[in-house]
């Protein structure tokens, strides 16, 4: 709605009854504020405007300015707070999460879709169709837009989050958000929150929805307990394994042998080990099997899959579950008439597609060589390749003339089979496992227009830190501009460009405030030396 420039009709200081009723709305429409935060948002005594205007569609709205900020707007007889105001209050509305580059599309003028947005371990608020609500950004609670839901959670869920979520009527960056002082928004923590409890109707729970598996935010620590950042390397993750289209497939080829039976119960699998492993804590036991399913099993689910147990040859969940428990996996009771739940979990339990250390894949070969028989009884030294390790190591080309190899040219091609991955934790959270080699964060300096030097910083992402908030932090500390942009050749990727040279200032936030390896980061050696202009 603000999108592009509005036209001031006019601008007045509010009276006495005016503010009262003003007070009596702002207390009807949002119930959960109390009477304090009421009379802070609406002060007594302080300079208190009202403004109307015109917005580019010829929309006619009221805007409230309080200290120079616009607080509330009124547009067709209902009222919303604006982005300061949420900033004080951010858990005034409902809150649903997005990325950091969708920002620019809504300040652009769009809408919200459903494929943007993150959906956390606690699932989605519970929303009607019509409800306010708030639009935050991966990792800060603090709002940058309010929108109208145009669906109720049970219908985004039903859509497997595709269509138009929200009508967008407001964003930080926005000609509203520019009539104010044009702060940024602050640095607001995520709550951690339980998951909600769905209930089970027969000992089963049935919905058609494909959650999109929430990448998280990645953490860090330091050094080994500190957290360093561990470079692994394993089979396919299930969360890996379940995109790759050619396993299970909904739409499969011509050419494969599976049903789509038999592609369900391998969906069905995967999606509740890498719930398992990903999502279900040891806090969270015992846990509502209709809870495993709609808050974490769905969100296991891969983009463009539809989980749907009707299709698999269990039919329910709960006689999914009583085959897991028959693999001696999950342990299933009845804790109150009619109600299953998850009381135990065997955690150690060997499952397909477990992250691996290099000595864990050197110990499981070297174990399996030798209980079936395979080191050469002639030379220890070698071993002898039975047809499941001339499958997982050999080429074509070498079936039938490699017959033995030595110990250390087994257990090198083995690790170069599996998928490199690595994990980055923060201390009290679960880590957090991704495919591919950790790049580090790389820091250079730019020559820009009149020889001006400008400090640019990639790949923070990679660590957990949004590029945002560092922004902020840096532009508080060195006293100078910074700007977020995407890194050139990326999609998905934003680069911090701070003026001058600022690595000093960069260093010790990433090495002393974040504690991140100094391994992990390349181009410190930049830094100005002492004495010297930046």
């Amino acid at each position: 709605m603000f999108a592009k420039a509005f036209r001031v009709k006019s601008n007045t200081a509010i009276k006495g009854s005016d503010r009262r009723k003003l007070r009596a709305d702002v207390t009807a429409v949002f119930p959960t504020l109390g009477t304090d935060q009421v009379s802070e948002l609406v002060p007594g005594k302080e300079e208190l405007n009202i403004v109307k205007l015109y917005a580019h569609r010829g929309d006619a709205v009221t805007v409230y300015v309080s200290g120079g900020n616009p607080i509330l707007f009124e547009l067709e007889k209902n009222l919303y707070p604006t982005v300061y105001t949420l900033w004080s209050y951010p858990d005034l509305l409902p809150t649903f999460t997005t990325w950091p580059l969708v920002l620019e599309k809504l300040v652009g003028g769009a809408d919200l879709m459903l494929p943007g947005l993150v959906v956390p371990p606690a699932g989605l608020p519970q929303v009607q169709k019509g409800d306010l609500c708030a639009i935050a950004l991966v990792g800060n609670r603090a709002p940058v837009a309010i929108g109208v839901a145009a669906m109720s959670t049970a219908e985004m869920l039903t859509s497997g989050l595709k269509g138009r979520g929200f009508s967008v009527l407001h964003t930080y960056q926005d000609h509203l958000w520019r009539s104010g002082d044009k702060s940024s928004p602050p640095s607001i923590a995520p709550l951690a929150l339980d998951p909600p409890d769905l209930s089970e109707e027969k000992g089963s729970v049935q919905a058609d929805t494909t959650l999109q598996g929430d990448m998280r935010r990645l953490t860090l620590e330091g050094e080994e307990e500190e957290g360093e950042v561990q470079q692994r390397c394993g089979e396919k993750s299930l969360l890996e394994a379940t995109e790759d289209p050619s396993v299970g497939s909904l739409n499969p080829d011509p050419t494969d042998s599976k049903t789509l039976q038999e592609q369900m119960d391998e969906l069905l699998q995967r999606c509740f080990l890498c719930a398992l492993k990903y999502r279900v804590k040891k806090a969270d036991l015992p846990l509502l099997t209709s809870t495993l399913l709609g808050s974490h099993m769905f969100s296991c689910c891969p983009e463009g899959r539809q989980l749907d147990i009707k299709k698999s040859s269990y039919k329910k969940l709960s006689k999914f579950l009583q085959h897991m428990q028959q693999e001696q996996i999950i342990q299933v009771q009845e804790l109150s008439k009619g109600v299953e739940s998850i009381v135990a979990v065997d955690w150690k339990h060997p499952r397909k597609g477990s992250i691996l250390e290099g000595s864990e894949v050197r110990t499981i070969v070297i174990n399996y060589a030798k209980k079936n028989d395979l080191v050469d009884a002639d030379n220890k030294n070698l071993v002898k390749l039975d047809p499941i390790l001339c499958d997982c190591i050999l080429e074509k080309g070498e079936q039938h003339t490699v017959m033995k190899l030595p110990w250390d040219s087994l257990l090198n091609r083995c690790l170069e089979k599996l998928q490199p991955a690595y994990q980055v934790t923060f201390p009290g959270q679960e880590p957090i496992v991704k495919k591919g080699k950790i790049c580090p964060i790389d820091i250079t300096l730019a020559q820009r227009a009149s020889n001006k030097k400008v400090t640019v910083v990639r790949n923070l992402e990679a660590y957990g830190l949004d590029p945002c908030s560092v922004a902020t932090i840096l532009q508080q500390r060195c006293q100078a501009s910074t700007t977020v942009t995407p890194a050139p050749g990326t999609k998905d990727i934003l680069q911090v460009q701070i003026q001058g040279n600022q690595i000093h200032h960069l260093g010790r936030l990433l090495l002393e405030e974040y504690r991140l390896p100094r391994k992990h980061i390349q181009g410190l050696e930049k830094a100005p030396k002492p004495g010297k202009k930046k």
